[in-house]
């Protein structure tokens, strides 16, 4: 009902500036808590009623942890709680970031302290889950959404399908990376969005802490600050000093994943005896334990994911990579004329962010997410575990753009997706709650 009335609104009439909703807000946070409650009956349930396909957990849990508790207990939440106990103790866990470690240790001993929660996992898993629901991205979503595509009705129905999840599990249930990191991504972005270059790096560094592909945001900086102004003509913005602040903003943007390499770096490779410093200490004018640990303990490389066991992994990841791959191709189908009169009218205050034509998805303003969905999509497809592309890729608010065109321009490709969608997000559930691929 509610994409038929959307289909049937007036968006493309709108030219005055869109204004947030306090209707359109109110009903996304009941929606967004809705959507979370159900995941978590869900996979309760789930696991109440079916066998563990792997026990790891009731190795780690005693017999008086909930079924709640122990449901949070999968996968890298196994390498997460063991980092906030214990520190990065093996060389496998610098592929974690530390951001997610230190949320359970600090939330785990607040609720200890405040007598809710025992010490130990329980804690720890139980804070993390907390805090992580806390880092809900809904409002934020949807105000970056109204920026870029110009319409209240657009937004609200790409922040809804933002519930359909591609990994729901990891987003909007379990003490993971990917709440956070989506959290702190939409900021940066809206931040960029408004010109608030200095607050947007920041928001940017806080997401480098909790996942290694925030090095990739830096570069909506650097397209806002330098690029934008030289295609929109306005060189008067463009000079030495925006130059020096771009690049300072970009070192901060990236002062997590160089401090994570270069504390394994003093740790491993600091050794004037040859025979105790690591292997990878000696590989390139630049050594990353990052790009070691991946290589060697989850032998991510070009191509090597690329096997014919791995043929369902590429399956399950393909509707949402097909998508973005989609709408990046559509968008890029109507560069020439995007670049020819879209920036031309930056100038223009009253028309500068308005979308091209008949489609509400191609505002110029949408450009650098594009290029941003292509270099990581193109590193998920040939150089990665493919299947985390369904945590990661909702960290692409085009992601849920690349949707809502579906649905408003090609309906019956939209409804498909809609349908898979809520197929996927359900299976998904169950499947966290029996400890079954996909991570």
């Amino acid at each position: 009902m509610l994409v038929r009335r959307f289909l049937l609104s007036p968006v493309f009439a709108m030219k005055a500036a869109p204004v947030a909703s306090d209707h359109h807000s109110q009903s996304l946070l009941a929606q967004s808590l809705l959507s979370r409650l159900l995941i978590c009956l869900l996979i309760v349930s789930s696991a109440a009623l079916l066998t563990l396909f792997d026990t790891s957990p009731k190795l780690i849990l005693d017999d008086s942890a909930s079924v709640w508790t122990s449901s949070l207990l999968r996968w890298d939440v196994f390498h997460f709680a063991h980092m906030a106990r214990e520190g990065l103790v093996y060389e496998h866990e610098w592929a974690f970031f530390p951001g997610i470690a230190l949320v359970m240790r600090w939330s785990g001993s607040v609720l200890s302290l405040l007598g809710l929660s025992p010490p130990g996992w329980p804690g720890l898993l139980i804070g993390g889950a907390i805090v992580a629901a806390l880092s809900d991205s809904t409002r934020v979503l949807y105000q970056l959404s109204l920026y870029h595509l110009h319409s209240s009705s657009a937004a609200f129905l790409a922040t809804v399908l933002s519930f359909f999840s591609t990994s729901p599990s990891a987003l909007r249930f379990a003490p993971y990376s990917e709440p956070f990191f989506t959290y702190f991504s939409y900021r940066g972005m809206l931040a960029c969005a408004r010109s608030q270059w200095l607050r947007a790096s920041l928001y940017f560094a806080v997401a480098g802490v909790f996942r290694s592909n925030a090095v990739l945001l830096c570069g909506f900086i650097m397209w806002d600050m330098l690029v934008a102004p030289l295609l929109s003509g306005r060189k008067d913005l463009f000079s030495l000093k925006t130059t020096l602040r771009c690049v300072a903003y970009v070192v901060v943007s990236l002062l997590p994943f160089i401090h994570h390499n270069y504390r394994a770096y003093l740790l491993f490779c600091s050794s004037t005896r040859v025979h105790d410093r690591s292997q990878w200490c000696e590989r390139g004018m630049l050594p990353s334990i990052y790009t070691h640990v991946q290589r060697e303990y989850w032998n991510v490389g070009f191509l090597r994911y690329w096997t014919i066991s791995n043929i369902p992994n590429f399956l399950i990841s393909l509707p949402v990579l097909l998508s973005v791959w989609i709408f990046c191709i559509f968008y890029l189908s109507h560069l020439p004329r995007i670049l020819r009169d879209g920036f031309a009218r930056q100038g223009s205050k009253s028309s500068a962010h308005l979308p091209l034509g008949d489609s509400l998805f191609l505002n110029p303003s949408i450009l650098p997410h594009v290029l941003h969905g292509i270099s990581l999509t193109l590193i998920l497809t040939f150089n990665a575990h493919v299947q985390i592309a369904l945590r990661v890729l909702p960290s692409l608010p085009m992601t849920y753009w690349a949707a809502a065109r579906l649905l408003i321009e090609q309906p019956r490709w939209g409804k498909a997706w809609v349908a898979w969608s809520m197929v996927w997000c359900g299976l998904s559930c169950v499947l966290w709650a029996v400890f079954l691929p996909p991570a």
